[in-house]
């Protein structure tokens, strides 16, 4: 391609290695590419004294992102899949998904091994309104605090005490080499991790036929069927970051099996579903699982914590 092939990326530690890390995989598969990132600031980056929630959602993390792509001053976006919303803006496209990393979420602490070792009371720091409603759904005495920021600063405050546990996504853990003295992953068997957690996704312009033929050699097919049936899932549901959902597909022999689970905000009601259907019917199953759960009640739990100010 005629000048290099420019990545547009939030500038957190996290979100560079990522694009660093694709940037790396596209210089291997061509040599003699260029390629450059150039570093975006979200309003998701901006806010970091509130809810997410209460301002539009994980969509806060991509929207700038996605302009600087349709403005064409970038060539390919990369994002934390989970960061992405269910509807793309017309004229791009998720055409290529590589690999997926671990999906699971990660409980941290300096005192304590695992979520049932906490003291009655104690504080767990999270922003996620999917992980609060799981934690109180296993220990509704727990103190849920909001907690934002990267993960450098959310470890810092847990050393300081200001928290006896946090909450974190494991890839994100192991890509940066951080931990905490007691670090434990929690099963998504019970608790479900955000739809595409762990995931990347390279994002760029429908048309780009150019761009789309270097990315191929990238393209991940077990992990794209995993990532379409989260995201039907979550498209059915309407979902926003304001509603604690979470959705995570994984292979069964030739079958993709989807958990799926829609809480209300303090974890008294949760409502889950799992069902399996061969991969090439990826989008058949998200639907499916998510007019299980709101034919179940789902529905008005939605309806509930939408109306609910955050």
């Amino acid at each position: 391609m005629q000048g290099p092939m420019r990545i547009a990326t939030r500038g957190s530690k996290l979100a560079l290695w990522q694009a660093e890390h694709i940037a790396g995989r596209l210089r291997q598969e061509h040599p003699g590419l260029e390629v450059e990132l150039k570093v975006v600031k979200t309003s998701g980056d901006r806010i970091q004294d509130a809810p997410l929630a209460r301002f539009g959602g994980k969509g806060l993390f991509v929207k700038e992102i996605e302009e600087t792509l349709l403005r064409g001053e970038a060539e390919l976006a990369v994002h934390s899949m989970k960061d992405i919303p269910s509807e793309l803006p017309r004229g791009l496209t998720l055409g290529v998904v590589p690999e997926r990393d671990d999906a699971a979420d990660c409980f941290l602490s300096h005192a304590y091994p695992d979520i049932a070792s906490l003291p009655w009371g104690s504080v767990v720091g999270t922003s996620s309104l999917r992980r609060q409603a799981q934690l109180l759904a296993l220990r509704p005495d727990l103190s849920v605090e909001m907690l934002r920021g990267n993960l450098d600063t959310r470890l810092r405050k847990l050393e300081q005490g200001q928290y006896q546990a946090i909450i974190a996504a494991s890839v994100g853990l192991k890509r940066l080499e951080l931990d905490a003295p007691y670090t434990t992953r929690l099963l998504s068997v019970e608790f479900l991790p955000a739809v595409g957690q762990g995931s990347l996704g390279l994002e760029y312009v429908r048309e780009n036929s150019e761009v789309e033929a270097l990315l191929a050699g990238l393209d991940h097919p077990p992990s794209r069927s995993a990532i379409t049936a989260e995201r039907s899932f979550l498209q059915r549901l309407e979902g926003g970051c304001q509603v604690p959902i979470g959705g995570h597909a994984t292979f069964q022999d030739q079958d993709l099996l989807l958990r799926g689970v829609v809480a209300d905000l303090q974890g008294k009601e949760i409502i889950r579903e799992e069902r399996r259907l061969p991969a090439e019917e990826a989008e058949r199953l998200g639907r499916e699982v998510a007019d299980s759960i709101l034919g179940r009640g789902g529905d008005r739990i939605l309806r509930e914590a939408m109306e609910t100010e955050i």
